[in-house]
This record gives structure tokens, sequence and C-alpha cells, in this order.
């Protein structure tokens, strides 16, 4: 599926949408570069499943965790230096149990994603807008 985003609205409006389709033990793949909407997709996927808290990106903590409808833990792994320490921080508890994770920065693990995700690429087009963005929705697996 693709979307076309105009503004930071937009964006986590789309993701709203997309929240209400997924189920307990999705996965989601965050590509695009840095300032492309990752954060403000994922802000919308939290206001999808409920959730009130203020959604910021976990940069330095590698993982957060909301509570809403179901679970959903964010994780960027920008900073980590190799698969091993996803698996210290309890990746296989998150990303296999009972709520929706979302992973930043994906390629970066891409040897422990499991085979069915969602991949989503945001990507900017300046020629069309400087608030222009296309949002790619795959499923995987």
């Amino acid at each position: 599926m693709k979307y076309i985003s105009n503004s930071y609205e937009e964006t986590k409006d789309i993701a709203v949408v997309f929240a209400l389709t997924l189920q307990a033990g999705d996965v989601i793949c965050m590509y695009g570069d840095l300032g492309v909407g990752k954060t403000a997709f994922v802000q919308g996927l939290a206001k999808g499943l409920d959730i009130d808290d203020h959604i910021t990106s976990p940069t330095f903590t590698i993982v957060n965790e909301y509570a809403g409808r179901m679970p959903l833990y964010h994780f960027d792994v920008y900073r980590i230096a190799d698969s091993d320490e996803m698996y210290e921080i309890g990746y296989e508890e998150y990303v296999y149990g009972e709520g929706i994770s979302v992973i930043e920065w994906p390629q970066l693990i891409s040897d422990i994603l499991p085979q069915k995700r969602y991949d989503i690429t945001i990507s900017k087009d300046y020629d069309k807008g400087e608030n222009y963005r296309l949002i790619e929705i795959e499923e995987v697996g």
C-alpha cells in the first residue's frame, strides 16, 4: 500500500488507521532517513492503540514501552553494536510477545528480524514539496 502525506498530522492519521488493523505480536520495521517522519508515524500508531503517553524516539534507551489497548514496544537500534546486544535487552520477549513491536533502523539487525512483519518505508521528495512524504507499507512473509 502506498500513501501520500503532506504534513505531520497526515502522517499520524495514516498510522492511526493502520494501527486499527494490527494484532498482538505484529512487528513493524520502519525504514527512512533521519527526520523523515518515522517517530510521527509511531505517534499515530500509539494513538490508534489508545496510548495517551508522549511518544519519543528511544535513541538512547533502545526501547520504550507504552501501555494501551495492546502494548507498544518502540525500538530505535541506530546505536546498537550488533544483534547480540538486542538479545541482551530481551528482544525475543518483546518481538514474540503480545504487543506491537516497532523497530527503527531494522537494517542494522536484519539477521534477526522475524520473517512475518510489516516493512514501512517513508521517503521525501523535495520536488513535490518540503512536507511531501511517500509512505509505503508492505506485508512480508
